[in-house]
């Protein structure tokens, strides 16, 4: 992405869900969310104002973890 990407995520019920950014040392880059989301479709973005790199998002809702990698290339 370069340098704004959405992230897409569904979720069956209403849960609590923290979206976190981190880089490649795992050090914790951004928070996008952080608290109740109700449940359906939801996106959000990232505008990402740092260096070209690979970043990994972590998504954690209810008893569910997910983590993901991204290719910032500016």
């Amino acid at each position: 992405f370069n340098p704004r990407t959405t992230i897409e995520f569904s979720l069956p019920k209403r849960a609590f869900v923290n979206l976190t950014i981190y880089n490649m040392l795992g050090q914790e880059v951004k928070t996008l969310i952080s608290g109740e989301l109700n449940e359906g479709i939801h996106k959000i973005n990232w505008n990402a104002e740092v260096p070209s790199g690979i970043y990994f998002y972590r998504l954690n809702a209810g008893n569910f973890v997910e983590t993901k990698k991204m290719l910032l290339m500016k």
